[in-house]
């Protein structure tokens, strides 16, 4: 079965996995968390009533039992799990994939995910080679199901303001952050505008995917020609938000992790460690250093970042896909939060003057190459072939060697790491100079043709 991953279960559905291996997933979970209770929560996919029908077929065959919160987002199943006291959770969506994808993100107790190598790789096997012998009838496990959608709705609350100076359009990308957004923020008004607050799983406006540039063109289209504020936009299971300025421009996700410090440390004088990925701009350290607190960076994935974070006890932190973490709320991400947040800084902003894009003006200091993709088997290779190029020819003045590479020099900087899941290797790099940038990036080709 090819959908474990190194954060997830994930696939097309009914190519990649189908409804015997999710019945066999519930099945050996329990034992594996070794809890006989499992959470589970689920997105609105066309395939998620199914995957949710033989996931508790196997919980219950186990002699666990399964305690259902119905369609929700995947920081509501964290909520849960954390505020229910369960030691297993399973939130079934395939987040910002196409609609032919679903899946099955794994927690522990305190919503600690579960990766690859803290279980899923444990369980891939317990799957393709364990034995089922379900339990007898007077042993199976029941179903309950579970309301905790007006304690979500409440939390999320305490971080709201006033946000009536504000004009704000916000892409709900028929996912299910549109099953909250309106009891937090209020029904669609001249200064409210959504679009597609309708859950759909089949997504008919576009894919959930907030990074694919022409899945927020409808968003910026809106923002200019509504005069608004700020753009807002969710991934398909709301653990994701990205955002664009009142031009309409794309903010790069990563420089929100700076952004927040006006909140956390200028507004609550919450100081401590801030977490970013190693893909994350240099800007964001510059920016921070004033505000007193400490950046630390490490690598990619909701399984590295929220044991990180709370290995920290730090603040927040945040990932350039758009996740954000908060010790707040318990070392996980919450798209929701994370958009209270930048809204209330962009209000309490515009009342000083300052725009959105004004902001991150004095963020961005560096010209950024985007994630360039190279498709490469002997990624290992490759890496080392750039790395060691570049610290032959320029003094480094900082190395990180997990999750790919990061080299920093005094002009420039960069990383390259590979895939997961698919045969590329992913590289950025950031520079001082537009000049200095295009000449690194174009030896990185130079270099990497070699091994295409």
């Amino acid at each position: 079965m090819g959908a474990f991953h190194a954060y997830d279960i994930r696939g097309i559905y009914n190519v990649d996995f189908n409804r015997n291996d999710v019945y066999r997933i519930g099945y050996f979970l329990p034992k594996l968390l070794g809890s006989d209770k499992i959470l589970i929560g689920r997105d609105v996919r066309e395939s998620s009533p199914e995957i949710r029908e033989w996931l508790i077929r196997g919980i219950l065959d186990s002699g666990a039992h399964a305690y259902d919160i119905g369609e929700s987002t995947t920081p509501m199943l964290y909520f849960a799990t954390v505020k229910l006291n369960f030691s297993a959770s399973v939130q079934i969506t395939a987040s910002h994939n196409p609609k032919e994808y679903n899946g099955l993100k794994v927690s522990r107790e305190d919503a600690i995910p579960v990766g690859f190598d803290t279980g899923l790789g444990k369980l891939k096997e317990m799957v393709e080679g364990g034995r089922v012998i379900p339990v007898e009838a007077n042993k199976r496990g029941e179903l309950h199901m579970v309301d905790i959608r007006r304690d979500y709705i409440a939390f999320l609350e305490s971080y709201k303001v006033d946000l009536s100076n504000l004009r704000c359009a916000i892409d709900l990308s028929n996912g299910m952050v549109a099953t909250l957004i309106k009891d937090l923020l209020g029904e669609e008004s001249e200064s409210l505008l959504y679009l597609f607050d309708t859950p759909d799983g089949t997504f008919p406006n576009h894919d959930p995917n907030p990074l694919d540039p022409k899945n927020i063109v409808d968003l910026q289209r809106k923002v200019i020609q509504n005069s608004c504020d700020i753009g807002v936009i969710f991934d398909g299971d709301g653990d994701r938000v990205m955002f664009v300025d009142e031009s309409g421009r794309f903010i790069s996700p990563d420089l929100i992790i700076a952004l927040m410090a006006h909140y956390f440390v200028e507004e609550r004088n919450l100081k401590g460690a801030v977490l970013q990925d190693i893909r994350s701009s240099k800007s964001i350290k510059e920016y921070l250093e004033p505000f007193g607190v400490e950046l630390h960076t490490w690598k990619v994935g909701r399984a590295f970042a929220a044991l990180k974070l709370r290995e920290l006890d730090g603040v927040w932190g945040g990932e350039l896909a758009g996740h954000y973490y908060f010790r707040e709320f318990f070392y996980s991400d919450s798209g929701l939060m994370a958009a209270l947040i930048v809204l209330r800084v962009v209000s309490k902003m515009k009342e000083r003057g300052v725009s959105l894009s004004s902001l991150i003006s004095k963020i961005e200091l560096y010209h950024n190459s985007g994630e360039i993709n190279f498709k490469i088997q002997k990624k290992q290779e490759a890496m080392d072939a750039v790395k060691e190029y570049f610290l032959a020819n320029e003094r480094a003045v900082a190395t990180f060697d997990f999750d790919g590479y990061r080299v920093e020099f005094d002009q420039w900087w960069f990383n390259i790491r590979p895939s997961n899941t698919e045969p590329y290797l992913r590289f950025l790099a950031e520079a001082k100079s537009k000049s200095i940038l295009d000449s690194r990036v174009e030896k990185v080709k130079e270099l990497l043709a070699h091994f295409q």
